[in-house]
C-alpha cells in the first residue's frame, strides 16, 4: 500500500486522502448521476446551459456517455453500466469539474424543445426562451401573436447563432422561407451543419453581416432574435464557465442593449404589414421601457422566465 503523502514543512502531519472512485463501486446509471451530482455541488459548479441544476446536468451527461436521448434515462436508470461506459461518464464527469467548460461543448450536443443540435466554441450554448414561445404563442393552446400564424411565409433570424431557433421556426412554420443572420462567420459553420443534419438548407438561407446589413430591403412576416444583452457589469462578473463562449455572443454595450435598440429602430423597415418581432433581452425591461416609451411592448414569460422576451407588431413599430 502506498504511503501517504506529507505536508512540506508540516511533520508529522499526513495530507488529506483523496478518494478514488473505481468504476466496480458505481454500477446503475442512477449511482452515477448520484456521483456526479455530489462532485458538481462541491465544485459549485454553474449551471446556466441547457440545464438548469446539478441533477439534470448530471443526468444529461450520463446518457450522452451511453448514448441515450435524456427521455430514455428513467427507463435505463437501473440498469447496469459496462467497465467501458463507466470509463467514458467519469472521464466526462471529472472533466467537468476540472475545465469547468459548459457539458455542451464537452459532448457537443444541446436539446432545445427536444430536438439535438450540434454545438462547439464557436458559438454560444444556446438557451434561449424564444423556443417555447414559437411554440406556445404560435401553434400551441395560447393565443397567437399573429391573425393566423399559418400565413407566415418569411421568417428572419437574427443573431443565430448556432442556427437552433431558426430550425425550430421551420417546424412551427413548416411553409416559411427562413433567413438566418449572424455576424460571425465561425457561428454561421456551425449553424450550416446543424441545417444540414435536419435537410432545411432548402429552406433556411445563412447570411454574413451586421443584423439588417446583408438583407437589402427583404420584408418579414416574423423577425425573431436571440440577441447579445449582457451590460458591462454582468460581462465583468460572468462565471468561470461563460467565459468559454464568445464574447462576441454576449455583449450587449454598456447597459446591454445597444443591439435591441438598433433592432427596434430598424425591424420596421424589414416587416410585412402584418408581422412582428419576437425579441429576447434579458433582464433589461426597465431600461427598454424608458428608452421607448411610446412602444406597446408585450412582454411575455415562459416555464422560466419572466418578462425577458417582447412581442411588438408591424404596425406599432
Amino acid at each position: 500500500m502506498a504511503k501517504r503523502a506529507r505536508a512540506p514543512g508540516k511533520r508529522g502531519r499526513a495530507a488529506p486522502k483523496t478518494a478514488v472512485i473505481r468504476p466496480n463501486e458505481l454500477r446503475t446509471l442512477l449511482d452515477f448521476v448520484r456521483y456526479a451530482v455530489s462532485r458538481f455541488v462541491e465544485a459549485k459548479l454553474v449551471f446556466a446551459h441547457g440545464t438548469t441544476d446539478p441533477v439534470a446536468e448530471a443526468a444529461f451527461l450520463v446518457c450522452e456517455a451511453l448514448h441515450l436521448h435524456l427521455d430514455q434515462f428513467e427507463m435505463f436508470a437501473p440498469a447496469q453500466v459496462t467497465a467501458a461506459e463507466a470509463g467514458k461518464i467519469l472521464d466526462l464527469i471529472e472533466r467537468r469539474v476540472t475545465t469547468r467548460r459548459p457539458a455542451a461543448y464537452l459532448v457537443n450536443k444541446i436539446y432545445m424543445r427536444g430536438l439535438p443540435f450540434y454545438i462547439d466554441e464557436r458559438v454560444i450554448v444556446p438557451r434561449s426562451f424564444i423556443g417555447e414561445l414559437l411554440h406556445s404563442h404560435f401553434s400551441g393552446e395560447e393565443a397567437s401573436l399573429v391573425d393566423d400564424p399559418a400565413a407566415i411565409a418569411s421568417v428572419l433570424d437574427l443573431c443565430t447563432g448556432s442556427g437552433c431557433l431558426a430550425i425550430l421556426a421551420s417546424r412551427t412554420f413548416p411553409d416559411a422561407q427562413i433567413d438566418a443572420v449572424d455576424i460571425s462567420g465561425d457561428a454561421l459553420d456551425v449553424a450550416a451543419r446543424n441545417i444540414d443534419d435536419y435537410t432545411l438548407a432548402h429552406r433556411i438561407s445563412l447570411h454574413q453581416g451586421d443584423l439588417f446589413e446583408p438583407l437589402g430591403d427583404r420584408k418579414y412576416d416574423l423577425i425573431i432574435s436571440n440577441p447579445p444583452y449582457v451590460d458591462a457589469g454582468g460581462m465583468a462578473s460572468l462565471p468561470r464557465e461563460c467565459r468559454f463562449e464568445p464574447k462576441l455572443a454576449f455583449d450587449g454595450g454598456p447597459d446591454g442593449l445597444a443591439i435591441v435598440r438598433r433592432i427596434l429602430n430598424e425591424a420596421g423597415g424589414h416587416l410585412t404589414p402584418h408581422g412582428g418581432l419576437l425579441c429576447e433581452i434579458g433582464r433589461g425591461r426597465e431600461l427598454l421601457e424608458a428608452a421607448f416609451p411610446q412602444l406597446p411592448l408585450l412582454w411575455l414569460d415562459t416555464e422560466e422566465s419572466e418578462g425577458e422576451v417582447f412581442w411588438i407588431g408591424a404596425r406599432d413599430l
